[in-house]
């Protein structure tokens, strides 16, 4: 097997590592950001995040120019302006609605990526849309009360501009240096909520769990899962990337059932089958990808 078929094999399992760690870290982060001012937790994430990848191979700051620069910087303020979104939307509406419709970006994922790199989106990878969006719906949505209110536009915003970012990382990655333009990504967001907190009044993350979410969400799920994102989207279709990350919610939803925050309910059950089922209609091989060149191989 040669290195580019062991990194097409290898991609999916990454991404699905990346999904598991993001779960957990909005477990651990439950308790933290209620503590802390969230432009306080994220400015300080994201900062610890870009200097702990900088420290690891410092040779980085001279790749950091030219078109990584400039579309690391575009990249990180897509990705800024989701989680800034998410986060207004999250204090108007309930968790498990903001769940929903933040991971309706792997709607708009495919539909931006025919729109804007006019990429044919495969009839399967429509399928296993369709199916992780019900998967999505069993996970987060309990239909007693069910309605939308207009501060749930926020979430909108929120999912497009995840998308754009899913679109952003198609565009650019291929052929980048995956890590300097993670570092750009990662440096841009801390600087800008930084700057932000600091104009309202940095608070400083409280006591040993707060600092343990901050450190475990820095290292984690930002700075290693950022990377293996980027790095998988440099060879792997984007669509694909989307709805492999959908299982995020799966392992938030087993995660806190495990510590107790939740209790496991029947549809948690069967959104997670059904997005499980998403990912292997994503991957089943097809008689295309056996007698040609396979998509994620192929030149963004």
């Amino acid at each position: 097997m040669n290195q580019t078929s062991r990194a097409t094999r290898l991609a999916p399992l990454a991404l699905i590592g990346v999904a598991t760690v993001w779960g957990a870290a909005f477990v651990i982060m439950k308790d933290a950001i209620k503590a802390q001012p969230i432009l306080d937790f994220l400015g300080t994430r994201f900062i610890i995040a870009a200097a702990v990848m900088v420290l690891a191979r410092p040779s980085v700051l001279k790749k950091m120019r030219g078109p990584v620069l400039w579309q690391g910087i575009a990249l990180g303020l897509l990705l800024g302006t989701a989680y800034y979104t998410q986060t207004v939307g999250l204090e108007l509406t309930t968790a498990a609605i903001a769940g929903f419709i933040t991971g309706m970006y792997v709607v708009l994922s495919p539909l931006l990526i025919w729109l804007f790199l006019r990429k044919r989106v495969a009839a399967k990878v429509w399928i296993a849309v369709a199916v992780a969006t019900v998967g999505l719906a069993f996970i987060s949505i309990n239909p007693v009360g069910l309605r939308f209110e207009w501060p749930q536009l926020w979430l909108v915003v929120c999912a497009l501009f995840f998308a754009l970012h899913i679109v952003g990382l198609a565009k650019w990655s291929p052929g980048k240096d995956a890590y300097a333009l993670t570092v750009v990504q990662l440096g841009i967001m801390g600087v800008g909520y930084m700057a932000w907190a600091l104009v309202k009044g940095y608070q400083a993350p409280v006591g040993a769990a707060g600092w343990g979410a901050i450190l475990f969400t820095a290292v984690f799920s930002t700075a290693v899962a950022f990377f293996v994102q980027t790095w998988a989207q440099g060879i792997m279709d984007s669509s694909r990337v989307a709805i492999f990350l959908t299982s995020e919610t799966v392992f938030t939803a087993l995660m806190a059932v495990a510590v107790g925050q939740e209790v496991l309910q029947g549809k948690t059950v069967i959104g997670g089958l059904l997005i499980v089922v998403a990912m292997l209609v994503v991957e089943w091989p097809s008689r295309k990808n056996r007698v040609e060149m396979p998509l994620e191989t192929m030149p963004h």
